[in-house]
């Protein structure tokens, strides 16, 4: 196969990810019934850039602006917490916790965005808003268990899961499986860590 499925993104401590498996268990639970496709924690991650299809050939090219990158930025803290819903609580189709982060993440990804670009990969035509995917409400959900969902979102409070420190970006390959996705990491690039 000569083009893969790809995305960018950065990874979550240990404690986070317990945290949030217990988080969207609670959720599994209280929203039985509902069509919602939940993300396995461990595929959890906050995306800078997804890729879609690339090159094998473009592989090397992208390791490269990667590791460029990741040099050029200092490492950093985030924090995750909350919860909410794409594109409102009123219409929920993306289920998500929320990640604070000082402006390097965002710096960040701007540049990986720009650098990308350049490559030919489409830009995002939406503003970049950095969260955790926890499920996905399927399209066959009806108009009731919409309003479930907003009315479940609106009085669970999840507070703040913990922070970690961001001190690399991930390749990741994304192969498409009748289970869902399945993530493999190609290249790591560490951050600037500072003395």
């Amino acid at each position: 196969m000569s083009v893969i499925r790809a995305f960018v993104a950065i990874d979550l401590s240990e404690e986070i990810y317990q945290r949030l498996n217990e988080v969207t268990g609670n959720l599994q639970e209280r929203l039985a019934g509902v069509p919602v496709r939940w993300v396995p924690v461990r595929n959890i991650h906050v995306t800078l850039k997804f890729l879609g299809d690339v090159s094998i050939k473009n592989l090397e090219v992208l390791k490269k602006l990667l590791e460029t990158e990741a040099r050029n930025h200092a490492s950093f803290e985030i924090s995750v917490g909350d919860l909410g819903a794409f594109p409102s609580e009123r219409r929920p189709r993306v289920l998500w916790a929320g990640v604070e982060a000082p402006q390097e993440l965002a710096a960040l990804q701007r540049r990986i965005e720009s650098e990308t670009a350049r490559l030919g990969y489409a830009p995002e035509d939406r503003p970049f808003s950095p969260h955790l995917t926890l499920g996905r409400i399927g399209r066959n959900a009806s108009s009731q268990d919409l309003q479930r969902v907003g009315e479940i979102l609106k009085t669970t409070r999840i507070g703040f899961l913990g922070a970690t420190r961001i001190q690399a970006v991930h390749l990741y390959r994304s192969d498409l499986q009748p289970g869902g996705a399945v993530y493999t990491q190609l290249y790591t690039a560490d951050l600037d860590i500072p003395e």
